[in-house]
């Protein structure tokens, strides 16, 4: 019976992992990330927790999928300034609106709750400070242009 246990925790442990992102962290790609444009703005995506690895809904910008929710991943994305929707979805649709300035850089987490079948993942503007160092070892999972 232990043997089943361990082989159970093991399988679980591992189907973790290869659902989590994979590639250089935050801190690895800094020096190579170009710098905003100044018409532009930078939103990064990121999400900091394997809680509900399975979950992993489209992220929306503007009703425009450019992203995936992948757990430990960020991606960033930019766009001309103005209001802006970041939106997920699963058995309920979850949105963020907020303003987004020229040259401006914004943060977006995403975080995981439970749900009555599923998780919920849901998009939450996080200041610059508490962002990088929450971000620092998410993993790059592509950059997306402008829409």
């Amino acid at each position: 019976m232990k043997v089943y246990k361990q082989i159970i925790l093991f399988s679980i442990i591992g189907l973790i992992m290869i659902s989590c992102a994979t590639g250089p962290t935050y801190t690895e790609m800094a020096g190579q990330t170009p710098p905003v444009s100044s018409e532009n703005g930078r939103v990064y995506v990121y999400r900091t927790t394997t809680l509900g690895a399975a979950l992993q809904p489209e992220v929306e910008l503007d009703g425009q999928s450019v992203g995936k929710a992948v757990p430990l991943g960020y991606f960033y994305i930019d766009c001309p300034p103005g209001n802006h929707t970041i939106a997920t979805s699963t058995e309920v649709d979850r949105e963020l609106t907020f303003n987004l300035d020229k040259g401006q850089v914004r943060y977006v987490r995403l975080n995981v709750s439970m749900g009555f079948f599923v998780g919920h993942v849901y998009p939450d503007l996080i200041e610059k400070q508490e962002a990088e160092e929450e971000i620092e070892s998410c993993h790059f999972i592509g950059v997306h242009p402008p829409q």
